[in-house]
């Protein structure tokens, strides 16, 4: 109950409270078109962020800024790296608006490679550790990169490969084979004086990163980002809800860092992290299996998380339990979690009384049996999580908040710098993307689609004067292509991806999100597509999650070698899969509902061009290379 109670007490007061007033704008008919908050943190009117770890370490220079496996990393001693780095670059020949490429999992060399090129005056374009050698050979094409650092010789041997043919090969270092320290032997000679000054020479609208976006439809953009942009986004995330997770958990913030610092909220969120002097550690891995004893040992306070890692937790919990016979145990357990998170927020929020006392002796019970299980699987001291990238079930948001952990989400793309809109810590309100982020703007535009303008917003495409012109509007409203609603107080909910709605033969619209999201979120699913764009009906195409399946086998004593081409006609198999379309069914009319689906075998991964780095489905892709399987959907 720790953390509910918390909220309640933080809730009470004014000065937490009060931070976060929405304003709203009516449209002729009364509905809510536009909402927006004032900045709480003030813009970055000089200097940069490469200035963020010598003000840490000016101002607290024995504070702990990082954790690393041998031991804490003090603010004074991260500038004194940053340095270093950034001095061994320019020693490299780096001049001021020069780019760098960094091809690397999450490591805290990552962190001090960022800052050290802002240092040295240069600007970061990250790079995703699986990038294939055509990918490579764009991004650095194309953001002109004459440096590249990788992590491992394979990255390396990728890079070589796709910029054999380029005029002028880029100068690469390698993680693994100490590039720091041959950095840093570079940089001796050079004065430090000299990393001050290019450093001077930065202001909040210089270039700080060239981002480049998950290309599910065609070459990835690269997105144009300041320091200004990034600075509004960490800064006034951070006023937003440190406060009141500081006076929520009563304990010094720490999170354990492990989404891709190639992706903009792993980004952000390390420089967040750094602003509000926030102890953080680095993990180079987001699959839950590696991932749950790195959190066992951190024990962070928080963390930022996509949906994957929420539902594999969940899932986890769920196969334990079956495997020694208590499944519906658990199932009892998640719907008891439903019912009194509900009732809780409903009480918190003033719209109930919340839970009775039958229902709050059951949590009790399930707290010792199942809740507490949750808490310990993320370490024991996490109260609370951010989740972005895509939508969380709400049911699962539900879950998580009746083990004591509450789950925020937000929305952003690329071009927003992370997070346009997040759930005010004070006011949680599960099945929405919150409200938007102080100093933000939210709008609907007629058709739908959700516009956002604000210091977060990007101002270009690299090399893409074209592209830019279509999504940013000359009033500063930038066109996200996604389908969302505000409602009352403000809160958004996205409703769907503009390019990918569906009209069936019937002439029904569907958005296949909303079913994608709520199929994925339930195992035995892996990944999935939802169809009848001029079909007769809506349709999935399946794919079976392998660790749900050997976890399947295992239950039923059947030979963990058994070939998927017989699973995905099992009929045992096929009706748990039924269980989580009839889940995805139930957020949606019967005219948009799955009426058939196909389990096919393989995985839609990156190494078969079928997903983007960030996890997304190339949705052309995977219907071109299923198409015969699509085309059975609507004969049979």
């Amino acid at each position: 109950m720790g953390v509910r109670r918390d909220l309640r007490r933080a809730g009470r007061r004014t000065d937490l409270a009060d931070r976060s007033k929405v304003q709203v704008t009516r449209d002729a008919q009364g509905a809510v078109r536009e909402a927006g908050l004032p900045p709480l943190a003030p813009p970055l009117t000089t200097g940069s962020l490469a200035d963020l770890p010598y003000t840490n370490a000016a101002g607290h220079p024995h504070a702990t800024a990082l954790r690393r496996p041998d031991g804490p990393v003090t603010a004074q001693a991260f500038a004194t790296h940053v340095t270093a780095v950034a001095k061994g670059l320019i020693g490299a020949g780096l001049a001021v608006g020069d780019r760098v490429a960094l091809m690397s999992r999450t490591r805290y060399e990552w962190t001090v490679l960022d800052f050290a090129v802002w240092a040295a005056g240069g600007v970061t374009v990250p790079v995703y550790p699986t990038s294939s050698a055509a990918q490579v050979d764009w991004i650095v094409r194309d953001s002109g990169a004459r440096y590249v650092v990788t992590e491992t010789p394979q990255n390396t041997a990728t890079v070589t490969t796709g910029t054999a043919g380029h005029p002028r090969a880029p100068r690469i270092w390698e993680l693994d084979a100490d590039a720091l320290t041959d950095l840093t032997a570079l940089g001796r000679e050079v004065p430090d004086d000299e990393v001050a000054e290019r450093r001077a020479t930065l202001t909040p609208d210089t270039v700080a990163t060239v981002c480049y976006t998950s290309g599910t439809t065609g070459r990835p953009k690269g997105c144009v980002l300041t320091h200004a942009n990034l600075h509004a986004e960490a800064a006034n995330t951070v006023e937003l809800l440190h406060p009141v997770f500081q006076a929520v958990t009563g304990r010094t913030a720490a999170t354990l860092l492990f989404l891709p610092l190639a992706h903009i909220l792993g980004r952000t969120l390390q420089i967040a992290c750094l602003l509000g002097r926030i102890e953080m550690g680095h993990f180079p891995s987001v699959k839950p299996d590696e991932l749950r004893p790195a959190l066992r040992e951190f024990k962070p306070t928080f963390l930022v998380g996509v949906p994957y890692l929420f539902e594999k937790i969940h899932d986890t919990g769920r196969a334990t339990a079956e495997r020694i016979g208590r499944a519906a145990s658990f199932d009892r357990a998640e719907r008891i979690g439903v019912r009194f998170a509900e009732a809780h927020l409903n009480r918190f929020l003033g719209t109930g009384k919340g839970p009775g006392p039958g229902l709050y002796a059951a949590w009790a019970l399930y707290d010792l049996l199942v809740y507490r299980r949750i808490r310990r699987e993320l370490g024991g001291r996490m109260r609370y999580a951010i989740s972005g990238g895509s939508p969380l079930d709400r049911d699962l948001n539900l879950f998580f908040h009746a083990a004591g952990i509450v789950v925020y989400e937000g929305y952003g793309l690329t071009e927003t710098s992370a997070a346009a809109t997040i759930v005010p810590p004070l006011a949680p309100r599960p099945g929405t993307v919150g409200q938007p982020v102080p100093g933000t703007a939210v709008r609907i535009a007629d058709d739908g689609e959700v516009l956002i303008k604000g210091p977060v917003v990007f101002g270009s495409y690299w090399n893409n004067p074209a592209a830019t012109a279509e999504v940013l509007r000359e009033d500063g409203w930038f066109a996200t292509g996604d389908l969302g609603a505000l409602d009352e107080d403000g809160y958004l909910t996205i409703t769907g991806r503009k390019k990918d709605i569906l009209v069936t033969s019937g002439g029904k619209n569907v958005s296949p999100a909303v079913l994608e999201d709520r199929l994925r979120s339930r195992a035995p699913v892996g990944q999935c597509l939802v169809v009848g764009d001029n079909r007769p009906f809506v349709a999935a195409l399946i794919t079976l999650d392998p660790e749900a399946v050997a976890h399947w086998l295992s239950v039923r004593k059947l030979p963990p070698d058994t070939p998927l081409a017989e699973l995905v006609r099992d009929d045992r198999m096929r009706a748990e899969v039924q269980k989580a379309v009839d889940h995805a069914n139930q957020a949606v009319s019967r005219a948009e509902s799955i009426r058939a689906f196909a389990l096919v075998e393989g995985e839609f991964s990156e190494d078969n061009g079928l997903l983007t780095p960030s996890l997304k489905v190339k949705r052309h892709a995977v219907s071109a290379r299923y198409a015969a399987e699509i085309e059975a959907l609507y004969r049979g």
